[in-house]
């Protein structure tokens, strides 16, 4: 691990509960998370982790609790609004444009930050090119940054799919966000492709200096990366710590094996 510098709470989760009809998803869940941490959230299958993740990205509204970002409490907003305070997420499936270039595909992470209208953008005059290169510079960084090079006119579709994943992360880091919410990174790939993930995310954590919350199966992963772990098991806190206190943490022990993975 870098020696880097933890910082304050960045994003305050407090009690929050989230019921579909009759079926409690989640039950008085708090926790933190600190600027520069990489923050996991494990738990065995139906734990309630997507769900977490959805309430705060504004997908979901919970019933009960509030999520505070830095200092701000968000109530009934949207994820485009919170999006524009500062939080991108990847998605599990993925919903990358398929018939895109990678590049077309990380610039629409760009559109939040701009700020020509879209006829000036589709014309592209005057400010809207000036801003246009501006923004695909930066993409350029991404790429670059990604190893992706290669690939930048290739539709999406016709990668591999570690690297489509990773078109998926250069898309949430367009979004310039302080906060990135990533969703089962590793899910569906080869150990290589999860070791290169690994190495993405510390990278980004590191240079980029985004704070990050990942939810992930593979707990060997989980383990080597996060500076904290909170454990959600049927829709509760079960455990919060850093990697070795979870690990020791019995609760815990006991919701993993008691389940079938």
């Amino acid at each position: 691990m870098s020696n880097k510098k933890i910082g304050d709470v960045i994003l305050d989760v407090q009690n929050i509960s989230l019921r579909f009809g009759g079926v409690k998803a989640l039950t008085d869940i708090s926790f933190d998370v600190r600027e520069h941490e990489i923050r996991a959230i494990i738990g065995p299958n139906g734990a309630g982790k997507s769900s977490m993740l959805n309430c705060i990205n504004g997908v979901y509204q919970p019933q009960e609790g509030s999520i505070t970002f830095r200092g701000r409490t968000f109530r009934g907003m949207n994820s485009r609004q919170v999006a524009e305070m500062g939080i991108a997420r990847t998605f599990q499936n993925l919903a990358l444009f398929k018939g895109m270039s990678v590049i077309d595909n990380i610039m629409t992470g760009r559109n939040l930050r701009m700020k020509s209208n879209i006829l000036l953008q589709a014309l592209r005059i005057g400010p809207a090119q000036r801003e246009e290169e501006a923004h695909r510079e930066f993409v350029e960084h991404i790429i670059d940054f990604l190893e992706i090079q290669a690939h930048r006119k290739t539709p999406v579709g016709q990668l591999p799919y570690g690297l489509q994943k990773r078109v998926d992360l250069g898309r949430a880091l367009a979004m310039e966000p302080q906060v990135l919410l990533l969703d089962e990174p590793m899910a569906g790939m080869n150990l290589e492709e999860k070791q290169d993930m690994s190495r993405f995310i510390l990278d980004v954590n590191d240079e980029f200096g985004t704070t990050i919350v990942l939810i992930e199966h593979d707990m060997g992963v989980v383990m080597d990366i996060s500076d904290r772990v909170v454990v959600l098991d049927y829709g509760k806190k079960i455990g919060d710590g850093t990697p070795d206190e979870v690990r020791s943490n019995e609760e815990v022990i006991s919701a993993y094996l008691g389940t079938s993975h």
